[in-house]
């Protein structure tokens, strides 16, 4: 089977259809949101850009430690296909909540609608992932975890793109907003219907409500196998990578101060690591077998790292040719193209997404193929929960470094020797684990 067979069958493609537009409307939304926040703030609240900006990620990032366990429950007990088509008709609703909250412009309504955005997506993300092997084989599992980490942050960097530039109109901005959540998630609704019916793991199963108790066992009852605690442990520190980059990349200091460009060049910036991400995503699922697919994840691993620190010298480089340029002789993104060390960054920034496609296609598919049928789901929520964990944990670390005056650049080069030590450490502790997948 190959992608494009794989992107037209009936199997897959309603799946990743309905994926796409999921990740494309909720990254339009928060974008659309946090630029009219940023416009109007102090008409909307009291509070601070610098405070509001990181309650939205946080505020959305929320219900995946809230309701991941529960997810988990549900997409274990019940037919998939049917769980789906509940989740996007509750997007849709969501979406219908949003075009109110635009038309009254109440910041806390939108940040609301926010929380029940993260829900439906924290509801979806074990459903998403475990329906795969019902439908799939090993290869075609491949393609087509490669296919959707591909299409994901393709859609992530669209959304981000068009909710901006919708919103910026001052008349209609809200409106064209409001208009297009609600057909993109009618559309993902349509999508859904066609998903093939994929039969419950446990129809006995007793879901359980209770947040603490039932996100603590999912976690430890999917740590019990090595092999699992290590592909998600691997799997939540390219994310927690991905989030410190995607956090540094659109900064001032970066882009301004380092690059000496305007600020249109995020857009190109988060366009490359997406292109890149994609590409790598591509090759990694190009693998006939699972295991002859392991050697992506070390070739990415040991990649991530080179760049990271390569991105930290030409980096330092630049922060001394542009130590006194002025602010008002800012490049436009067109002219880094054809200077060489901003060229340098364009090229490590592309290749930097393109060695985490290659990290993290494989590991998904590891957790996929070696978790139990019956508890799949769960585990795969055990795996959202600690995602998440992780991504806080990177806001967190990089706030307090540059709030005690590690420069942007000098976090580059920390990255590629984090990851070093977290991979040396992983490769030591899983790798008889490993060896079992590569034998077979």
């Amino acid at each position: 089977m190959n992608f494009s067979s794989l992107l037209s069958s009936q199997y897959f493609a309603p799946l990743f259809w309905t994926q796409f537009l999921g990740a494309f409307n909720d990254n339009l939304y928060k974008n659309a949101l946090i630029i009219l926040v940023t416009i109007n703030a102090a008409s909307y609240t009291s509070l601070s850009i610098e405070l509001l900006i990181p309650l939205s990620g946080g505020i959305f990032i929320l219900p995946f430690f809230l309701f991941s366990a529960l997810a988990g429950q549900l997409a274990d007990k019940f037919e998939k296909s049917k769980l789906i088509r509940m989740i996007k008709i509750g997007e849709i609703n969501i979406m219908l909540l949003a075009a109110l909250g635009f038309y009254f412009e109440n910041i806390w309504f939108l940040l609301s609608v926010l929380f029940f955005m993260g829900c439906q997506s924290s509801l979806f993300g074990p459903v998403k992932y475990s329906i795969l092997p019902q439908h799939l084989s090993e290869n075609g599992l491949l393609k087509g975890n490669a296919i959707i980490e591909m299409g994901t942050f393709l859609a992530i960097l669209l959304g981000t793109l068009v909710g901006g530039i919708l919103i910026m109109d001052k008349d209609f901005g809200r409106i064209y907003v409001s208009a297009l959540v609600i057909s993109v998630a009618v559309l993902g609704w349509i999508s859904s219907r066609k998903i093939p019916s994929a039969p419950s793991a446990d129809e006995q199963l007793i879901i359980k409500f209770n947040i603490v108790s039932q996100t603590w066992n999912i976690l430890v009852a999917a740590f019990k196998s090595r092999l699992i605690l290590g592909a998600i442990i691997a799997i939540s520190w390219f994310w927690f990578i991905g989030a410190t980059m995607l956090s540094l990349l659109p900064l001032p200091e970066f882009t301004q101060n380092i690059l000496h460009a305007k600020e249109q060049v995020i857009t190109l910036l988060l366009a490359l690591f997406s292109i890149g991400i994609g590409i790598g995503s591509i090759i990694a699922g190009k693998s006939v077998t699972l295991s002859k697919s392991i050697k992506w994840i070390i070739i990415g691993a040991i990649g991530i790292s080179l760049i990271a620190f390569d991105l930290y010298w030409v980096s330092d480089q630049l922060a001394l040719i542009n130590h006194n340029a002025s602010a008002s002789e800012l490049v436009s993104w067109k002219v880094m193209f054809f200077q060489p060390l901003t060229a340098h960054v364009l090229i490590d920034v592309l290749l930097l997404g393109a060695a985490g496609g290659l990290y993290i296609v494989p590991l998904y598919v590891i957790l996929q193929e070696h978790s139990a049928i019956e508890t799949r789901s769960r585990t795969i929520a055990a795996n959202n929960i600690t995602n998440a964990l992780f991504m806080v944990f990177s806001a967190i670390a990089t706030m307090l470094l540059l709030d005690n005056g590690v420069s942007l650049h000098t976090l580059f080069a920390l990255i590629a020797i984090t990851n070093i030590a977290v991979f040396t450490f992983l490769f030591w502790r899983f790798s008889a684990a490993v060896r079992k997948i590569m034998l077979n």
